[in-house]
């Protein structure tokens, strides 16, 4: 078993620390720290770094298992050979751009929904006010139909936490890295490649998005473009450095 690199280590520690005092201390910790629209009343300019610490409220303690299994699995391969400073730039920014891509989605879902209803002859300001106080107008259901109106609510009332966005920019680093490695899976008796397994949990996780199903986070309700956010993130920063990494050497 590999042992646990200093940087994972402190991460494992201070996600388990938010886990523990926001079930404590409950709703008041999960408004303050988890990621909200950015039009949302709640949101805060700290909530894109904070929500990756932030996680699924008890019973749902797969989450957290999950992503920290993961952190643990991964992180540590990629610490060693990148060293701490290096890891824990990709991984903050793996999950910063998670949160980019997940508050992109939500605004054209929510501004979809929005011309709409005011080109109908609501007004926005109440929209906003109603939205903000946690409730919606029944009959926006004749404009954008009741799927329109869950995608119009959820997007700007429903908050987002967990680590996966920098999970999967993890995923995508030790894929790029190690594409030969071998692992192993539940449920599945032989082993696959990383190389394999990475894209094909992007492409699950993608679909069962469109369903409102998720992969390795106990349910529906997940933000799955925040997962595939961090995963682009992590992608482009490989191939930068992978691209740049001789720099230095170059005669000018």
């Amino acid at each position: 078993m590999m042992n646990i690199t200093p940087t994972v280590k402190q991460l494992l520690i201070i996600n388990i620390i938010f886990y523990i005092g926001s079930q404590v201390l409950g709703d008041q910790v999960y408004e303050l720290f988890s990621l909200y629209f950015f039009e949302n009343a709640k949101f805060q300019v700290w909530q894109p770094l904070t929500h990756m610490f932030m996680h699924a409220k008890m019973p749902n303690i797969t989450h957290i298992l999950f992503n920290m299994f993961a952190l643990y699995s991964f992180g540590s391969a990629l610490e060693t050979f990148w060293g701490p400073k290096k890891f824990l730039f990709f991984y903050i920014s793996c999950g910063l751009g998670a949160a980019l891509l997940h508050l992109g989605v939500n605004y054209y879902e929510f501004h979809s929904g929005l011309d709409l209803l005011t080109d109908a002859g609501f007004s926005k300001t109440n929209i906003y006010s109603l939205l903000n106080a946690g409730n919606i107008d029944s009959r926006w259901q004749d404009v954008i139909g009741n799927a329109g109106v869950n995608s119009l609510a959820s997007s700007f009332v429903v908050p987002a936490v967990g680590a996966s966005g920098a999970i999967y920019g993890l995923l995508v680093a030790f894929a790029y890295m190690f594409p030969n490695a071998e692992l192993g899976i539940m449920f599945i008796p032989i082993p696959i490649k990383a190389k394999y397994f990475v894209p094909g949990i992007l492409l699950i996780d993608l679909i069962l998005g469109f369903k409102g199903d998720a992969i390795f986070s106990g349910g529906s309700g997940i933000a799955h473009f925040a997962h595939l956010g961090g995963a682009l993130t992590g992608f482009l920063m490989m191939w930068y450095w992978k691209k740049t990494q001789f720099n230095n050497n170059r005669w000018n």
